[in-house]
């Protein structure tokens, strides 16, 4: 344990009149030089654990805060990262941007978000100019609809999380939950169950992530050798799975759903009941996201779980490394966990 050494020293007073402590007294508690202390808070290599320990130490019993505007001025950033995200109260794109938050703050980064509207085709590129003259460091892209290409230069890192590059910059990373291969899971739950097909009810598809459901559907059904039935339209919501389901349940041969969105797929399964076909007994349904009601519906919906903390988690590492080591090569992005959570809705189809 660090002992305080009862030395006094003239420093700035603080609010309460109390002295503020300096990385200078934390070097001095600590045994340590104060160029040590700057690698510890700046999270740089060749600081010992055991170094690293009296710093934090010291710099909590002394109540040290580092100088984040002396930080700005020595190295020119602002120690900022923005986000674009779609102001939207759907799941996915706010579970993402909470994941996103908490990323953010891991890495001692400061935050600001900037909400588009959908339909406005120049909501990005408004988004990513407003961040730009705030000066941020690095900007994280998690529009998940598609508004056309906007023809931007950005001079700062940019992380795309579940979207292609949408313009260009001296360093881009791209990152998603892994929509493709999920959906492909979720299919061959159903195959392999012994369905004959699946169903798809899909999601817009000006969102990124419905196409790529769709793509990993189909994509799914291909490599067994069995044909796609024609996609159904749904807007994510229970409504358009009812309707969906509507459409489904007249068709006696259906016998396995799969929808691009648990909201879609708690829809299709009360069409089918109100129709009279059982669930999972005469028609299996899986759903995509894992939301929280997923478990708490009858019959308890099986779905595909979206890794929202590790690749909020991955991706954000790789910006910051952007950021601070501009010319050292990025290592490519790990695959994100795919994640199938088997509830009573699936079953071998009826005899």
């Amino acid at each position: 344990m660090i002992q305080p050494t009862g030395d006094t020293m003239t420093r700035p007073v603080g609010r309460t009149g109390a002295p503020v402590p300096s990385s200078a007294d934390v070097a001095r508690l600590a045994g340590v030089s104060r160029k040590t202390v700057s690698r510890v808070f700046n999270d740089e290599p060749y600081v010992t654990p055991e170094v690293r320990r009296r710093v934090l130490e010291a710099a909590q019993m002394l109540g040290y805060r580092p100088n984040h505007a002396a930080r700005t001025l020595a190295s020119g950033r602002t120690r900022t990262i923005g986000v674009v995200t779609l102001g939207t109260a759907g799941f996915g794109p706010a579970s993402l941007l909470v994941s996103i938050e908490r990323a953010v703050r891991d890495t001692g980064y400061a935050l600001r978000v900037v909400s588009t509207v959908d339909g406005d085709p120049a909501g990005v590129a408004g988004a990513v100019q407003s961040l730009l003259e705030q000066g941020v460091d690095g900007i994280v892209i998690s529009e998940p609809v598609d508004e056309g290409k906007a023809p931007i230069h950005v001079d700062v890192p940019v992380l795309f999380v579940e979207a292609p590059p949408l313009f260009t910059g001296p360093r881009t990373v791209t990152t998603g939950v892994g929509a493709y291969q999920l959906a492909r899971v979720a299919t061959e739950h159903l195959l392999d169950l012994g369905h004959a097909t699946v169903h798809h009810v899909a999601g817009p598809q000006r969102w990124y992530a419905a196409r790529e459901r769709l793509a990993g559907w189909r994509a799914a059904l291909a490599a067994h050798g069995r044909s796609a039935p024609p996609a159904l339209d749904g807007d994510w919501s229970a409504d358009s799975g009812y309707r969906a389901g509507r459409a489904l349940a007249a068709n006696d041969d259906v016998t396995a759903v799969f929808a691009a969105g648990d909201e879609m797929a708690i829809g299709v399964i009360h069409a089918l009941l109100e129709a009279g076909r059982r669930v999972p007994a005469d028609v299996s349904v899986v759903g995509f996201d894992d939301m929280p009601i997923a478990a708490h519906v009858t019959p308890p919906l099986t779905t595909v779980r979206q890794p929202f903390d590790p690749v909020a988690r991955e991706g954000l590492k790789l910006l910051v490394q952007a950021i601070e080591k501009p010319d050292a090569d990025l290592p490519p992005a790990l695959d994100p966990p795919v994640e199938l959570v088997v509830r009573a809705s699936t079953a071998p189809p009826p005899p």
